[in-house]
C-alpha cells in the first residue's frame, strides 16, 4: 500500500460542529455522518419530505408536492404504471376482459398513430403488456425494476434506441410511431423507465428540430414533452439546489462513495509527508461536489494527531475543464462563506481561492505545501484532446497526489460517431442512474429527486460525455507519467462501510489499484490514486 500510516478516517465525533457550517440552521451536510457507516434510523424510514418539518421552512419545495401516481385515465389499461410509495399486490395475470381490452386498446392507439407497415406495432405493444403486469412494490435491494422475478426489464431502451435508428435512416413514419409510444408511457414521476422515456423523448425531439426534420415527422412543439420544463442545477433556486445535492448523498453513493475515498487518501497523504507538523495542504478542486465533500475533510484535519497544517487552501479549478452534466451551479450559489465559516468554528485556517485554468503561475503555488488535484468525474467532459490536455497540466503542477474519479463504461467509451450509437450509450449511462436514484429514494419523487434526475439527464444532449473504462483512463495517466497507488486500507474500510448504508445492489470491485463502484452487476464508476513518476523538491 502507498499509505501506511495515518489516523483511521472516522468521522463520528464531529457531527455536533458541523451544523454550524450552514447558514442556514438546518444542516446542510448529509445525514450519515450522525454515524456514517451504519444505516441512520433517519434514512432507515426514509420519507422524501416527513410529516414533522420544522426545519422544512429553511428548504424551498414546489408550491405541489403531490406526485403523480399514475398515469391519466384514458392511457390504455395494459401501459406500464409509475412507481408507488408503498407496497401493494397485483394480479398476477389479468383477466381474460382486461386482456381484450388492453388488446384492442392498444391495436386501436397503434392504427391512430399513422404508422403504416414499419413492423413494431406488435413488439411495442408486447413491451408494454409486459410492463403492466406483475409489478412489485419497492424495496430495499430491488429499486422498483425488476419487473418479472429477479429480470431486470429496460423497456424504454427498447424504444429510444429504435427510434434513434429509425431518425438517422430517415424512416419517418417508424420515427412517428415510436415517438407516439413514447409519449403516451413517458413520465417523470413513474419508475425508471418510464423516466428514461421522458428524458430520451425530449432528446430525439431536440434532435429533430435542430436537423429540421420535425415538421416531416409531425413533432409537437417544444415545451409539450413530460420532461420539457425539467429542473437542472443551473436553473434550480440555490436554497433547493444545495438542498439536493445534499440529499443526494444521502442517499446514493454515486459521488459519497468517491468523496469519501479522495477525503480519507488525502488525509493520508498529508499524514505521510509529515515529519514532526504537517506542511500546509492545498487541494485543487475540479469536482461536481460544490463544497459538500470538504467539511469532513476539515474536521478530520482539525484533529489531525501530528498536528494541524498551519494552512490549508481549497482552489476550486473546475472552469478549467469543459462544462457537463452536474458541473453547473445556479446564479448567486457560493459554499465559500459556508466553509470559512465552518473551518473559522473549528479552528482551522482556511483559505478559498477560485482558477479558471492549472497554469502554475496563476495557482500562487508553494514549494513547502503538500499539493493535491482532486478531479472528479470532470476530465471526461470533454473529447479524448481535451482529457490529455487537462491531464498534461495537472503533471505539470507536479502534485503529491491526484485522485482521479470517472464514469467507468468499461471500456465502450467510444463509438463509431453515428447517432444512433452515441444516443444508445448515454441512454444506457442514463437508465443506470436513473434506476439507482428509484431505489435511493425508495419509488418517492420529490424536487431533490427532481432535479438531480433532470441534471443527469443532459449527459443524452452534451456535446462529448465519456464513460471511458478504467483501463484506458490508465494508459492515458501512465502516459503522461504518473504511476498508480494503492488505497491505504484505512481508507477502503471507510469506503465498504459507507457503501453498506445504500441499497443492496451497489457494490464495490478493485479494478487494479483503483476502485470501482458497481450498481446491479453493472459498472458505475472508478476512483484512482496518482503520483507523478519523479517529483521535483
Amino acid at each position: 500500500m502507498a499509505f501506511e500510516e495515518g489516523p483511521d478516517f472516522n468521522l463520528t465525533t464531529y457531527h455536533h460542529s458541523l451544523l454550524d457550517w450552514s447558514e442556514d440552521s438546518i444542516s446542510f451536510v448529509p445525514s450519515f455522518l450522525d454515524y456514517p457507516y451504519t444505516l441512520h434510523d433517519a434514512i432507515a424510514g426514509y420519507e422524501c419530505w416527513t410529516r414533522d418539518q420544522d426545519q422544512a421552512n429553511l428548504i424551498h419545495t414546489p408550491p405541489s408536492t403531490t406526485p403523480a401516481v399514475a398515469p391519466p385515465t384514458t392511457s390504455p389499461p395494459s401501459l406500464p404504471q409509475p412507481e408507488f410509495s408503498k407496497k401493494r399486490k397485483l394480479p398476477t395475470s389479468p383477466t381474460p376482459l382486461n386482456k381484450a381490452a388492453a388488446h384492442e386498446n392498444r391495436r386501436r392507439t397503434v392504427a391512430d398513430s399513422g404508422d403504416e407497415g414499419d413492423g413494431v406495432s406488435e413488439e411495442d405493444a408486447e413491451i408494454a403488456r409486459k410492463q403492466g403486469n406483475g409489478r412489485k412494490g419497492e424495496r430495499k435491494g430491488n429499486g422498483g425494476n425488476s419487473g418479472n422475478g429477479n429480470k431486470e426489464v429496460r423497456w424504454a431502451e427498447h424504444l429510444l434506441n429504435p427510434c434513434a435508428t429509425a431518425i438517422e435512416a430517415a424512416n419517418y413514419s417508424r420515427v412517428h410511431h415510436l415517438l407516439y409510444v413514447l409519449r403516451e408511457l413517458a413520465s417523470t414521476s413513474g419508475d425508471a423507465n418510464h423516466r428514461l422515456a421522458a428524458y430520451g423523448l425530449r432528446s430525439l425531439t431536440r434532435h429533430l428540430s435542430s436537423a429540421g426534420i420535425a415538421a416531416a415527422v409531425g413533432v409537437p412543439a417544444q415545451g409539450s414533452g413530460p420532461a420539457d420544463d425539467s429542473p437542472s442545477f443551473a436553473s434550480t433556486e440555490p436554497k433547493l439546489f444545495r438542498s439536493a445535492i445534499i440529499k443526494f448523498h444521502e442517499v446514493s453513493p454515486w459521488f459519497a462513495l468517491p468523496n469519501s475515498l479522495g477525503n480519507a487518501s488525502i488525509l493520508q497523504a498529508v499524514t505521510l509527508d509529515s515529519n514532526q507538523r504537517p506542511r500546509p495542504l492545498h487541494v485543487v478542486d475540479v469536482g461536481v461536489s460544490h463544497g459538500i465533500q470538504w467539511p469532513t475533510l476539515l474536521d478530520a484535519l482539525s484533529r489531525h494527531p501530528g498536528g494541524v497544517p498551519a494552512l490549508v487552501r481549497i482552489t476550486v479549478a473546475g472552469a478549467a475543464t469543459p462544462p457537463g452534466p452536474f458541473s453547473a451551479a445556479p446564479l448567486g450559489y457560493d459554499f465559500s462563506s459556508h466553509l470559512l465559516r465552518y473551518a473559522k468554528s473549528i479552528d482551522l485556517n482556511l483559505r478559498i481561492d477560485r482558477a479558471d485554468t492549472l497554469e502554475p503561475q496563476t495557482m500562487s503555488l508553494a514549494r513547502s505545501e503538500t499539493l493535491v488535484v482532486c478531479a472528479q468525474f470532470r476530465v471526461g467532459h470533454g473529447g479524448p484532446d481535451d482529457r490529455t490536455a487537462f491531464l498534461r497540466s495537472v503533471r505539470e503542477l507536479n502534485p503529491d497526489l491526484v485522485v482521479l474519479a470517472e464514469v467507468d463504461g468499461g471500456g465502450a467509451g467510444e463509438t463509431d460517431g453515428r447517432f444512433p450509437a452515441e444516443f444508445g450509450r448515454r441512454s444506457g449511462l442514463l437508465w443506470k442512474f436513473l434506476d439507482s436514484t428509484s431505489a435511493a429514494f425508495k419509488g418517492r419523487d420529490c424536487a431533490e429527486r427532481r432535479v438531480v434526475e433532470g441534471e443527469a439527464a443532459r449527459i443524452l444532449e452534451w456535446g462529448a460525455a465519456a464513460d471511458e473504462g478504467c483501463e484506458r483512463w490508465r494508459g492515458r495517466m501512465v502516459g503522461l507519467g504518473f504511476r498508480e497507488e494503492w488505497f491505504g486500507e484505512d481508507a477502503l474500510e471507510a469506503g465498504r462501510a459507507l457503501l453498506r448504508k445504500y441499497d443492496g445492489n451497489w457494490e464495490t470491485r478493485m479494478a487494479g489499484a483503483a476502485v470501482g463502484l458497481w450498481w446491479k452487476g453493472h459498472r458505475v464508476s472508478f476512483c484512482s490514486l496518482w503520483k507523478p513518476h519523479t517529483r521535483s523538491q
